[in-house]
């Protein structure tokens, strides 16, 4: 087969002058020095050549891939400089490429946040199952069996049967109460905790109701606990979430597992205008009912202590004048990055 090598080479020599960046660089050798390359058909088509022709066609490769190399090695000098930073012109001006950052959701800001208030204030972080069974959730909270939240209209129950108690079945806890019966159950006074947490009740979802929602517990034990201690306590928290111009007051409620009970309002004038009431409910609490007491079996008459209850939405809702729940769980990030 007959070669013509000064054409090659002068063809490699023209060649390179089109190659511009790395990827037509490597296209060019792979042409040449690849191992489907010319240089590499040259050397094979010596099994066909005669003994005369095989001298001159081995020097005749071996003179090219010398070429050939030493035109890469050189482009890629060139290659290489155009590509260093600094190299060519850049626009400052132009904005930069942020990265999106993600953030702590607005629930679990304001969850944190009412926690590191008590914490600050000598509670302890608890947290409960939110699988629970009737006894904890109902029967040690001194809510009778004919009470209607122990309804199946008002409360979800498992399939799951109570192991510990016969021809009972488990159930997603409808509040975070039922911390208070474990808390106490297992601990012995003095003992102050907080406990978050998501619960569940088979509501009607709408502006102001979910399914699913978040509350948070508190809990205080000792002896010689008195209202007093449990409106002083309150105080404190809603000047401190709210700010040092809330006011607030106090209504007799009924919790079953409170007595005496109440509701906490706080004026709406602090909102500026985003309610038409001029008192808005942010809690329920009261001092703990002997009966509770008597089902974690401390001795009667030696402790007494206080309790309260609040929905994180809500105390979000009204800190943010948020007017509709279902936006916490919409997760549209136009409303979540606002927080």
């Amino acid at each position: 087969m007959h070669w013509d090598f000064q054409q090659l080479q002068d063809a490699a020599r023209q060649e390179i002058e089109s190659v511009t960046d790395a990827h037509s660089l490597e296209s060019f050798r792979l042409k040449y020095l690849g191992k489907k390359g010319l240089v590499a058909d040259i050397f094979l088509s010596l099994a066909s050549a005669s003994a005369a022709e095989k001298g001159a066609i081995g020097k005749g490769a071996n003179d090219l891939r010398h070429l050939v190399t030493a035109l890469i090695t050189d482009k890629q000098k060139k290659v290489s400089s155009q590509q260093r930073p600094g190299s060519h012109r850049i626009d400052v001006t132009m904005p930069g490429a942020v990265p999106n950052l993600g953030h702590r959701h607005i629930l679990t800001q304001t969850t944190e946040e009412i926690c590191q208030v008590f914490e600050k204030l000598g509670f302890v972080l608890e947290e409960g199952p939110e699988v629970e069974t009737e006894f904890n959730n109902f029967t040690g909270l001194n809510i009778p069996i004919d009470h209607p939240s122990r309804d199946a209209f008002d409360t979800f129950y498992l399939q799951a049967s109570d192991l510990t108690a016969k021809g009972r079945k488990l159930l997603l806890r409808s509040h975070t109460s039922p911390g208070q019966v474990r808390v106490m159950t297992a601990h012995k006074p003095p003992l102050a905790v907080i406990i978050p947490g998501r619960v569940y009740r088979p509501d009607a979802v709408d502006a102001s109701h979910s399914f699913m929602f978040h509350q948070i517990e508190g809990l205080l034990v000792d002896k010689n606990i008195k209202f007093s201690d449990l409106k002083g306590l309150l105080t404190e928290f809603c000047r401190r979430f709210f700010g040092p111009s809330v006011k607030m007051r106090f209504r007799p409620h009924y919790f079953p597992f409170t007595e005496p009970s109440a509701e906490v309002d706080i004026a709406a004038d602090i909102f500026k205008g985003t309610s038409r009431k001029p008192w808005l409910e942010i809690l329920g609490c009261g001092m703990v009912n002997p009966k509770v007491f008597a089902v974690a079996g401390y001795p009667p008459g030696i402790y007494t202590g206080l309790a309260f209850g609040m929905g994180v939405e809500r105390m979000a809702m009204l800190r943010h004048g948020i007017r509709d729940i279902r936006m916490f769980y919409e997760n549209d990030v136009r409303f979540l990055n606002q927080f």
